[in-house]
């Protein structure tokens, strides 16, 4: 499934929702239901700079796909990192790096989180970013 497939179902499911309230619940539903990442990952290189809460982000490449694992120590920042990691996991370094993070937008998010949170989804998309271009270097 591609990126922007991935994205669009996203936003067809919290379209479904009527009011932000049921929003955030379903963000902190999506935190709780997040597999834990290994203490082993939870390491200052894996944490995401620019969130006001600690986020780890680990990546892994495998047969031309990276993939991703994420936690935090915040329920609804574990709620947006599975929403990250649920668009941008497993896929091509490539496709990472050329697709727009626009469920975001779409989603209402930057104007209905706090600035911090904001803040810290924007360095989380970065750090995605960031290891794709990373293992597309490697080759």
């Amino acid at each position: 499934m591609s990126i922007l497939h991935k994205q669009a179902e996203i936003i067809e499911h919290f379209d479904s929702f009527d009011s932000w309230e049921e929003r955030y619940k379903e963000i902190i539903n999506l935190g709780r239901n997040l597999e834990d990442l290994a203490d082993e990952f939870k390491t200052e290189d894996n944490k995401v700079r620019g969130c006001s809460s600690t986020v780890w982000l680990h990546a892994t490449y495998n047969d031309g796909k990276v993939h991703y694992q994420a936690d935090s120590d915040a329920i609804i920042v574990r709620g947006l990192v599975s929403l990250i990691i649920n668009v941008y996991s497993d896929e091509a370094p490539d496709d990472i790096i050329a697709a727009a993070p626009d469920f975001i937008e779409e989603l209402g998010l930057n104007q209905n989180l706090s600035s911090n949170r904001a803040n810290g989804l924007s360095a989380m998309v970065k750090q995605v970013k960031a290891y794709a271009l990373a293992f597309k270097a490697k080759g």
